[in-house]
């Protein structure tokens, strides 16, 4: 049987549905791109295609061997939204001109790092990220009637997601190794030091890095960003806690819908060897269980179809997460993990990161499979 996810339609409980589902290919720009080619197109709009993963304007060029049809691959409509641009910025019939870099595969697409209008000399869809300033003081942890911490909105409070994270990478912690914001090494040759992988690991996850994350799955195949993975990616989770039924549902803005459940009534980690509506596979099975404060999450049941962290850290079915979540105060999350799967790595070992409450705002809807990379 394959394996399958749930998918989430919508944002709230009402409108959980489950459903066949993949993953987020918001990938790594040199996946696919050379950044020591660049080039430079001038040429005429024939179609805006505003659509997840990446918006692509498809131009014609024209040059000694006639007129050829280019696709000029940019950021997301989420970033591109936030920036304060849509889908009508620009128009068949526009006269651009776009300075980015070509194709690894030698195909007639570019990064657009940057798109002028010729008649006007005006840049459009730049791209600027937004991160929200931080709040003058710390604001008090919002917490249930019982006195337990609160992960999602406060009662009555402004809607909310977890975004911004400190760390888009991961490695073990007290190691500072110089990585892109996608998990791409500066220097292979600083593989070993990331984590403590058995030979063979160490291998693949060298190779990954030489074909710069070519192989990633949510790349290739919009499979689910499981393990960790899911609070480094860019559109943030969010928190629906089900206490009546003693569960956690955690939303997944990076994914197609994806969300996991943590179960907090004591259940074990038993599950279908194939994977079932509450072990889907690519999130594990997750038991939690409150300590004080904070909440430890064990997750077990894990496949190998995916990549669980950012820059392509080999695991295998043997992955066992021990996550701890804590919220020191209204704006912060504190995510601690434990990695232990001795089918990959020689000992169990560390990571961690914060992320930031954005309030007021929506979980993001990032579909992958509208517009394959």
């Amino acid at each position: 049987m394959r394996p399958r996810a749930a998918s989430l339609m919508g944002s709230t409980l009402a409108a959980l549905l489950l459903a066949t589902t993949t993953g987020v290919a918001h990938h790594a720009i040199s996946a696919k791109f050379d950044d020591k080619k660049p080039t430079t197109l001038t040429g005429v709009v024939t179609l805006v295609d505003w659509r997840n993963p990446h918006v692509h304007v498809f131009m014609n060029v024209k040059d000694a061997k006639g007129t050829l049809n280019w696709a000029v691959e940019i950021e997301s409509p989420i970033d591109l939204q936030q920036n304060g641009w849509n889908g009508d910025t620009l128009q068949p019939g526009d006269a651009i001109r776009v300075q980015g870099i070509v194709a690894r595969n030698g195909s007639r697409q570019v990064w657009g790092n940057s798109i002028v209008l010729t008649a006007t000399g005006r840049q459009v869809l730049k791209y600027t990220p937004i991160v929200p300033p931080q709040p003058l003081q710390a604001r008090p942890t919002p917490r249930w009637a019982d006195k337990q911490p609160r992960l999602g909105p406060a009662p009555g409070g402004v809607q909310g997601y977890w975004a911004y994270p400190s760390a888009t990478v991961l490695m073990e912690a007290g190691t500072n190794i110089k990585m892109d914001a996608w998990g791409l090494l500066a220097n292979v040759v600083d593989a070993p030091k990331v984590a403590p992988m058995q030979p063979w690991a160490q291998a693949l996850y060298a190779s990954r890095q030489n074909r710069f994350l070519q192989d990633d799955p949510t790349y290739l195949n919009c499979k689910p960003p499981g393990g960790p993975r899911q609070f480094q990616l860019p559109y943030g989770v969010q928190f629906v806690e089900d206490r009546e039924r003693q569960r956690i549902f955690v939303l997944i803005g990076s994914g197609n819908s994806n969300f996991r459940i943590i179960h907090l009534d004591g259940r074990s980690h038993a599950g279908q060897v194939g994977g079932d509506d509450d072990n889907p596979l690519y999130y594990g099975r997750s038991v939690g269980k409150w300590d004080g404060d904070t909440l430890v999450v064990d997750t077990r049941g894990f496949n190998e179809d995916f990549w669980f962290t950012n820059g392509g850290l080999p695991h295998t079915e043997q992955l066992r997460l021990v996550e701890r979540f804590s919220r020191p105060d209204f704006d912060t999350l504190k995510y601690d993990v434990t990695i232990e799967d001795m089918g990959a790595y020689t000992r169990p070992w560390s990571s961690g990161w914060t992320l930031r409450w954005a309030a007021g705002e929506e979980l993001p809807r990032h579909l992958c499979q509208e517009n394959r990379p």
